[in-house]
């Protein structure tokens, strides 16, 4: 018999386990970890429905920009099986009309071409703080995420976000404890869009990492894990 709490941690667009990589490690003793699949369905419902089919009756869940999507749409699914929810790097808005545009050209511009590189040194600054784009160990990972991810998960994962709800007005009836963790220099999700989030929960806790950008797992893994290890005792 176990103590330990199942623990579902959801990836964000273009990562895998590998995102969770050090949480998995540490959080190990106090959780019994499953890294969730979100590049086999077009929407954010169906991902959803996948992963509650998969889990058992109750839970802690944490999820990762689009991991926050797809774990804001199962606790408002299911409350009765969440047992504690970390968003981070997350938010609750829909696509803005510029950003499903952005992203259905990005979709179309994968499909005709021949290559599949995933991440590329343009967009790092969106991904991790500027000190650590020299950090080869880190961007080398977030490069092979990628591509194991691969074209075709891509546009699953690219087509369920564009096509996600505006979960705003939904915020204040999340009843579970709340964790909401932010990288300070977050250039995806602004920190203070996060924390507006946070304040429309009613038992939430906002939390900042410093010299963070909008990866705080791969980042900072120590800050990360002990703020999810104060998290998993509540």
């Amino acid at each position: 018999m176990t103590n330990k709490t199942p623990l579902i941690l959801v990836p964000g667009l273009l990562c895998t386990k590998d995102l969770w990589r050090d949480q998995i490690q540490a959080l190990g003793d106090m959780a019994e970890i499953t890294v969730a699949r979100h590049d086999q369905h077009e929407t954010v419902e169906e991902i959803a429905t996948s992963i509650l089919e998969q889990a058992p009756d109750e839970f802690s869940l944490a999820g990762l920009s689009m991991g926050g999507y797809i774990a804001l749409e199962i606790v408002l699914r299911a409350p009765e099986r969440v047992q504690r929810l970390a968003l981070m790097d997350t938010r609750a808005d829909a696509d803005s009309p510029k950003d499903k545009k952005r992203r259905l050209d990005f979709i179309r511009l994968v499909e005709r071409g021949s290559t599949f590189k995933g991440v590329t040194e343009s967009l790092l600054p969106m991904l991790i703080h500027p000190d650590r784009f020299q950090d080869t160990d880190l961007t080398s990972r977030i490069y092979k995420m990628a591509q194991d991810i691969g074209r075709d998960g891509f546009i699953r994962q690219e087509t369920a976000i564009l096509n996600r709800k505006d979960r705003n007005a939904e915020l204040s009836s999340i009843s579970c404890p709340t964790l909401v963790l932010s990288g300070n220099e977050d250039a995806l999700i602004p920190a203070p869009v996060q924390q507006k989030m946070a304040e429309k929960i009613p038992d939430s806790e906002f939390h900042i990492i410093d010299n963070c950008g909008h990866l705080p797992t791969m980042e900072r893994p120590m800050e990360t894990n002990k703020i999810m290890r104060e998290w998993l005792s509540w």
